[in-house]
């Protein structure tokens, strides 16, 4: 990587399997630079890395922090307790417009220091933890950021902070998530609350239009305008002003606003996805979705120098996404994944090929496969994979009463309202159990003997039937085999996660094979000698 630095190289990518340390190597490339930002997926990664090198400077989202002004108005003392009830700063109001001498003024919540005041080491000792750690995380050489935060002020918060923001490099960590990360901050999604709250009658619209569904993003954001200035108006709200409300609408109507413009800049760059119901058929969302995001991507990488690091990730394919010259770009693919061979085997059992149109004899005879494995399995904590909802459902609908027993249905939201990381916690302490998602092949880490087996019931294709999914596979084909190969080799590691773990991974689909042929070149090298590639 120092010789790719050395020979002018400024942009850089490092394909590299867990347990190389991706994590030390970016760390040590941001101490070679005077100043960094470090970039990662998720709360687990960033105390991973909090762990390991303390010269990052985290920032954490306002739901990790007790909110001082909530506390005050509540009595409550004891931060412990506070986060226990849920008195987060997320739910606290840092800015307030209220009403002296006549006027309306903003008002700032007493405990939130001033930036100059963290850089100096001159803010009051009772100061929000939230802004604390987030300011002393701009004020340093180098700090530690989730994707979200790190898009939300270099899209909405740059001027504000411009110098802060003057760094040599970035290190992109997990960076095969960066484009859906960048779509969250790019286009709209329409929710039936907002309608509702704005008045409008969305048989006016034609959801299938571009345009009027442009128009509507209009009209929710004329409607919140409209409601901000009615509500200032009233009598009430100058004698008991409701300073909440008023700032939730004008939240909403910049997210309206900034939408509009976005689209509005390259129509021919959006389209609309089909509408979600509810059970009963009645309107749910809509979403308004960039296909091509590097039009976008290049606001977000603002660094003289970028290093964007993954364990799946493809020089030609992400290059195409971020909108990158692959002549610019230094590509490092590990040869070798450190881990033991036998501790990763994989066994490829050809049971069916399974589509849209498979039959049900084929489904079942997957099925029944699953319910031979589980039972070789007995005494073993496991995980299967596949790849929708409905399949997760009918899997369990069909496993022995025995097996059916062992297994817990897991995704980001339950039927049951337990989260992932709930249901994760309930399965450490059932000796047998297993896990059944459709969400699971990455971001969760079942090291050891959390799970000694997983199953791939079913190739993750994207859903093709997503207007933007198949806008995008036209206009991009390589971009859909990426997203599968990237999604399979991610769920290939969730049960191995260090040196001395292991675990046995079944694939059941035989579809995986003719996904192997096509990414033939995307392929790490570290994967290799288990998936046998001198003979595809």
């Amino acid at each position: 990587m120092e010789e790719n630095l050395k020979s002018g190289y400024k942009k850089l990518i490092l394909c590299a399997p867990t347990g190389v340390g991706k994590s030390l190597v970016g760390a040590t490339v941001s101490s070679y630079f005077d100043s960094s930002f470090t970039i990662t997926a998720s709360k687990h990664l960033q105390d991973q890395y909090i762990q390991d090198i303390p010269f990052l400077k985290p920032v954490k989202g306002k739901q990790n922090f007790p909110c001082l002004k909530i506390m005050e108005s509540e009595k409550v003392s004891n931060s412990r307790r506070a986060m226990r009830w849920g008195l987060t700063c997320d739910k606290g109001q840092c800015q307030e417009k209220v009403i002296k001498n006549g006027k309306e003024i903003t008002e700032i919540c007493k405990f939130k220091p001033k930036i100059k005041q963290v850089e100096e080491n001159k803010h009051e000792e009772n100061s929000c933890y939230y802004y604390l750690q987030k300011y002393d995380a701009l004020v340093s050489k180098h700090s530690l950021w989730n994707y979200h935060a790190y898009f939300q002020i270099m899209k909405f918060n740059k001027k504000m902070f411009e110098d802060y923001l003057d760094r040599k490099i970035s290190i992109f960590d997990e960076a095969h998530k960066i484009e859906d990360q960048i779509i969250q901050f790019v286009g709209f999604e329409i929710f039936n609350g907002q309608i509702e709250e704005c008045n409008l009658n969305t048989e006016r619209y034609d959801f299938s239009d571009l345009d009027s569904m442009i128009q509507l993003t209009d009209d929710i954001a004329y409607s919140y305008a409209k409601k901000i200035k009615d509500k200032k108006e009233e009598p009430d709200f100058q004698t008991n002003p409701d300073y909440d409300s008023i700032s939730k609408m004008e939240r909403r109507y910049d997210r309206a606003a900034q939408a509009k413009i976005d689209i509005l800049t390259d129509k021919d760059n959006f389209v609309v996805n089909e509408p979600q119901k509810d059970f009963n058929g009645n309107f749910r969302n809509i979403s308004l979705k960039p296909i091509d995001v590097s039009k976008f991507s290049k606001s977000f990488f603002n660094t003289e120098y970028q290093i964007f690091m993954s364990a799946t990730i493809d020089l030609k394919s992400f290059c195409q996404n971020m909108g990158l010259k692959e002549d610019e770009v230094a590509f490092i693919d590990t040869p070798k994944s450190p881990f033991p061979i036998e501790h990763r085997s994989i066994e490829f059992l050809n049971i069916k090929r399974l589509s849209y149109g498979s039959t049900e004899s084929d489904e079942l005879e997957v099925i029944q496969t699953i319910d031979r494995i589980l039972n070789e399995h007995s005494k073993e904590r496991g995980l299967i994979l596949t790849s929708s909802i409905p399949r997760c459902q009918k899997i369990l609908r069909n496993l022995s009463p025995e097996n059916a027993k062992r297994v817990r249905i897991c995704h980001s939201k339950n039927i049951d309202g337990k989260t992932q990381n709930e249901i994760i916690s309930e399965h450490s302490k059932d000796s047998t159990g297993v896990l059944l998602s459709s969400s699971l092949w990455e971001g969760v880490d079942l090291k050891d003997d959390l799970s000694r087996f997983q199953i791939i019931a079913k190739v993750p294709y994207p859903n093709y039937t997503e207007k933007r999914i198949k806008a995008k596979m036209e206009k991009f084909p390589l971009w859909y085999t990426s997203q599968t190969l990237t999604k399979i080799l991610q769920g290939f590691g969730r049960s191995i996660r260090s040196e001395t773990d292991w675990a046995k991974t079944y694939v059941l689909d035989k579809a995986i094979h003719n996904v192997f042929f096509k990414a033939q070149s995307m392929i790490p090298k570290a994967y290799h000698d288990i998936l046998g590639i001198e003979d595809l």
